[in-house]
């Protein structure tokens, strides 16, 4: 990208993404800012464009208006934006609709532009593209989309998809034929898994021959979930016991109408219960433990596919030098910290069992950016810099990894508030071991320069954390000779201790 598009970003080209969606339309409006992806524009209309196919795949009129309607608001935000930059697509619910063609003329005419109606298996592909475009891990995945009237099943390495399905099974059409009648009950469920699991049953073989290491889940119903588990202060990590923890709560309130779940949005109650049941078929038919949420999906495949071609430059660090632009980070000072990080850790690392893995990266993404909050000021400035992290889009980092990033940087100085670093992870232990090394760097550094730093030793045993720095040195630092004596007092709320010798 242009060094003008940098520094001036309303000279930006804009890029839109509308996917016509069998639950919900959506509108994604970007543009490209300091090498990064940054979101100008959302629109969500819930259309519920599966809810008016009949029994012969006719869509009826009632659900045809409210499509037009809501792509009518969409046309307006349209005008200002180059043709070549707007991708627009149609999903399940227009391939299942015999009439699909009628709603597509109109569609066409009221937006100016062409709507491509995606085939399953290329919809899964868009959607792998998504996820691999937005998320760090170059393991084998596999990637799940319940939407309204179908289900996507993904397994690739990289940027590869390796197998893709797209399954008839949603979360839309799964009410109108398990909970037609409102009941939350066991029977509803069971028929609704059954369901699902009869779909789902001849891919389990060969879909378990390639394999995975990583399960990422981005669609409606895994973010509803996702949103539960915030709303209980726990890691936004899917598994089996919560499902079936979900379930029940459903059904002790009985009725769809009174589904009543902390943190659960009024807009996703009517749909929870089916999108639940398939997902609970997912996890019994391929034996997941666990499943992460991705930051992407069909619309992010779509858009990456239009944007000039980044893709060499690691996702996460595109981000990180992203953030570190737009908020005025002190790039020399942050790369000292990374430093001290990364020697710290090697030092420990043995004795500690830690080793080069997600949560190290995010160490090192937390040396980087613990100081982004400092551009609205000082004071709270840790504060600033946990809340940026929470709410700005991070495409290579997903919910779980925010949560850890939030509290290193949130904790990174001052008071150790435990609970915090708990909540964030579900690898308490490393989260505590990391957050001492990002604090006794940061400590290290605190004259910002690096050419000040002697030669020094560090080690650890058990919980003990030993640094023998030269004594001249540290009688010429005061300030971080005070500072290293008093994070010893901090660093006991996870028990560890901090002893300096001198040499």
């Amino acid at each position: 990208m242009s060094k003008q598009h940098n520094e001036n970003p309303a000279s930006a080209p804009l890029y839109a993404v509308i996917d016509l969606g069998s639950n919900s339309f959506h509108m994604l409006i970007t543009r490209q800012l300091a090498d990064s992806v940054q979101v100008v524009d959302k629109v969500k209309r819930k259309v519920r464009l599966a809810s008016g196919l009949d029994a012969n795949n006719q869509l009826s009129q009632q659900a045809i208006a409210r499509g037009l309607e809501c792509l009518s608001f969409f046309a307006e935000r349209l005008q200002d934006i180059p043709k070549n930059n707007i991708r627009i697509v149609a999903t399940a619910t227009l391939r299942l609709a015999k009439n699909s063609a009628e709603f597509i003329s109109q569609a066409n005419h009221i937006l100016a532009n062409k709507i491509a109606l995606l085939s399953g298996e290329q919809e899964a592909q868009y959607i792998y593209q998504g996820v691999a475009h937005t998320n760090c891990s170059a393991n084998k995945r596999l990637v799940i989309d319940i939407g309204g009237a179908s289900t996507e099943l993904i397994v690739g390495e990289g940027i590869n998809a390796k197998q893709v399905t797209s399954l008839d099974i949603g979360c839309v059409t799964f009410i109108k034929q398990y909970f037609a009648d409102g009941q939350l009950n066991q029977d509803n469920f069971n028929q609704a898994i059954s369901a699902a699991k009869e779909k789902l049953r001849p891919l389990i073989k060969p879909y378990q021959a390639i394999g995975w290491q990583t399960v990422l889940g981005g669609s409606g119903t895994m973010q509803a979930l996702a949103e539960v588990l915030i709303h209980q202060h726990q890691p936004t990590l899917i598994h089996p016991e919560f499902l079936r923890q979900i379930k029940q709560q459903l059904i002790a309130c009985q009725r769809i109408d009174k589904i009543s779940i902390a943190g659960l949005s009024s807009e996703r109650t009517p749909v929870i219960a089916s999108g639940l049941a398939i997902l609970i078929a997912i996890f019994e038919c391929f034996e997941i433990a666990l499943l992460q949420l991705s930051s992407g999906a069909l619309r992010e495949g779509l858009l990456y596919e239009m944007l000039p071609h980044n893709a060499k430059i690691n996702i996460r660090q595109r981000t990180i030098n992203s953030l570190i632009q737009r908020f005025h980070v002190d790039c020399h000072h942050a790369e000292n910290v990374k430093k001290q990080a990364i020697k710290l850790f090697n030092s420990f690392k043995d004795n500690w069992q830690l080793s080069e893995d997600n949560n190290y990266q995010l160490l090192i993404a937390s040396c980087q950016l613990h100081e982004i909050g400092l551009l609205l000021e000082f004071k709270h400035h840790q504060r600033h810099s946990a809340y940026i992290i929470e709410n700005a889009e991070l495409p290579g980092f997903d919910q779980t990894d925010k949560q850890l990033l939030k509290a290193l940087v949130l904790l990174y100085k001052g008071d150790i508030q435990a609970e915090l670093l708990q909540r964030s992870t579900n690898e308490v232990q490393s989260a505590q071991y990391l957050l001492a090394i990002l604090r006794l760097a940061v400590i290290l550094c605190r004259r910002r320069k690096d050419d000040v730093l002697p030669s020094y030793q560090a080690s650890v045993s058990n919980n003990n954390i030993l640094l023998i720095l030269p004594e001249n040195w540290l009688n010429q630092h005061p300030l971080i000779s005070d500072e290293l004596a008093q994070e010893n007092e901090h660093l006991a709320a996870f028990n560890l201790t901090l002893t300096i010798q001198t040499s």
